[in-house]
């Protein structure tokens, strides 16, 4: 194969007319210029131009070679410029993946906004419960809700937020009753995530540990049916409280034993590398990183 950038000087030298205007254009010596030219000649195994220190044509296939050579040149600058126009402003496609209750409860309320503040990228957002494949997939941006670390990879890992879950029951089912400590959650019922499930680990804001155990009232493995059987008044629920707070805050759901917490889950920041990070990708995982932080 041809040396692209012998193609791009033999250009060059025949858009100028010669070496020595086509050196002044590029800042070489025109012996450098003549010598890739006289390479190139030895590559193609043909004469492209005849000169002496009279004259500078080019030959039949010379014009040849210069007309597919030219066209090759302006592609190779449109590229350039498509890659030096994606880093200038935020543009193109950003892929994101995250989980349903996370799509549902952080992504969907900012990432319209962010498409209105930077018209020119455009985001797809696919929500998926399912181990996502981040490479293969052709994700730009991965978030990931986990209990235990993450294992190891290649993979660019930034934990953006860790969350309690908070205790939670309805103003009916309580029925006035406070219920500030856990041995108060005595005889309630539960609303659990698993089959088998009757109890959980409590710990406080010092430290301190409980263990509570409630009988199964009703038993769901997804996060938004386990706020909607807490929210009809079937017993107290263990839900992240980004998944609650909203209806704390209005009343329609109340803290149950407020000062403990039922544990912790994180949520991480996966992109596939640092290195080469488009601007769009960057600016919306910083936006993303930021909201969960918030």
């Amino acid at each position: 194969m041809l040396n692209l950038n012998d193609l791009q000087i033999f250009v060059q030298v025949v858009d100028h007319g010669g070496f020595t205007a086509a050196g002044r254009a590029l800042g070489l010596p025109k012996q450098t210029l003549s010598k890739r030219v006289i390479e190139l000649e030895r590559r193609a195994g043909v004469r492209l131009i005849q000169r002496t220190s009279r004259s500078f044509v080019v030959t039949e296939l010379g014009s040849e070679l210069y007309r597919h050579a030219a066209a090759m040149v302006i592609e190779a600058e449109a590229a350039e410029n498509v890659i030096l126009g994606r880093l200038a402003e935020p543009s193109g496609t950003v892929r994101v993946t995250a989980s349903v209750p996370t799509v549902q409860t952080r992504l969907a309320p900012l990432l319209p906004r962010v498409a209105t503040a930077y018209p020119k990228i455009r985001i797809v957002l696919h929500a998926s419960d399912r181990f996502v494949d981040v490479v293969q997939e052709g994700y730009d941006i991965a978030l990931r809700t986990h209990f235990d670390p993450l294992p190891d990879s290649e993979l660019v890992q930034r934990r953006v937020s860790t969350e309690h879950f908070w205790l939670v029951a309805s103003p009916s089912y309580l029925d006035g009753r406070k219920v500030d400590d856990p041995d108060q959650l005595s005889g309630l019922d539960g609303i659990f995530a698993r089959q088998g499930q009757t109890d959980w680990t409590l710990t406080s804001a010092h430290g301190g540990q409980r263990s509570v155990t409630l009988a199964a009232r009703y038993v769901a493995n997804e996060g938004n049916a386990i706020l909607a059987a807490a929210a009809a008044g079937l017993g107290v629920a263990s839900l992240p409280s980004s998944m609650c707070e909203a209806q704390v805050a209005s009343g329609a759901l109340v803290r149950v034993a407020p000062a403990w917490t039922a544990g912790e889950i994180a949520t991480t920041l996966i992109v596939p590398s640092r290195r080469g990070l488009l601007p769009s990708v960057r600016i919306v995982a910083d936006l993303i990183a930021a909201q969960l932080r918030g």
